[in-house]
C-alpha cells in the first residue's frame, strides 16, 4: 500500500490567501496530512499484483471445473448404462 504525498505549506498558503487566519490554515493542513497518511491506498502496482493473482487462481479453478465436469460426465454414463442394461 501507499500513502498520497500532499504538500502541506502550499495547501495552507491557499487557506490563508482565502482569508483563513494562518494558525487555522497550517492546523487544517497538519490534520488533513494525518489523515492521509493514515490511510491504504493501493497502488497501480496492488492493483497489478492483485490482477495477476486472481488470474492464476481463476486458471486453477477452472482446471478443477474441467476435471468435475468430466467425473460427473462419467458418473452419468454409468449410471445411464445401468439403467439401460436393467431395463433393455
Amino acid at each position: 500500500m501507499s500513502t498520497i504525498t500532499f504538500d502541506t505549506l502550499k495547501f495552507a498558503k491557499k487557506l490563508e490567501t482565502a482569508g483563513m487566519p494562518v494558525h487555522q490554515a497550517e492546523a487544517e493542513a497538519q490534520a488533513l496530512q494525518d489523515a492521509l497518511s493514515e490511510s491504504e491506498l493501493a497502488s497501480k502496482q496492488d492493483i497489478s499484483e492483485l490482477r495477476y493473482e486472481l488470474r492464476e487462481i481463476k486458471t486453477e479453478l477452472n482446471g478443477k471445473l474441467a476435471l468435475v465436469q468430466w467425473m460427473l460426465a462419467a458418473v452419468l454414463a454409468l449410471a445411464i448404462a445401468n439403467f439401460a442394461k436393467q431395463y433393455f
